[in-house]
């Protein structure tokens, strides 16, 4: 049995991610078998994470978790509707969800 449940009625903003490729394999895999997306099954499996980590629900209260940088790169909706050039601000939302992989070594 799925441990992730996956909700048709959310509302996504668009960002971009590196992950490894045996984790985008696996991702695609999981996704297959609940017959979903792979955007549903991070977003999910995320939410269950953050949701089951009593540390990180105890930094959630304090004041240090409203002074975080975003490091995430979430794309802003433009005029037309299309997402633009990455962005480091708190997000309103895109029009549909999109989570890329670049199986590209790293140059970093």
């Amino acid at each position: 049995m799925p441990l992730l449940e996956i909700a048709q009625t959310r509302r996504y903003v668009s960002a971009m991610i590196r992950i490894e490729d045996t984790t985008a394999q696996r991702i695609d895999q999981y996704a297959a078998f609940m017959k979903t997306t792979a955007d549903e099954v991070i977003d999910k499996a995320l939410a269950y994470v953050f949701a089951k980590d009593k540390d990180f629900q105890e930094f959630l209260e304090s004041p240090q978790s409203a002074h975080v940088r975003h490091s995430l790169r979430v794309r802003q909706p433009s005029q037309n509707g299309s997402t633009s050039e990455p962005a480091h601000s708190t997000p309103k939302t895109a029009k549909s969800p999109e989570v890329a992989h670049d199986s590209r070594p790293r140059s970093d």
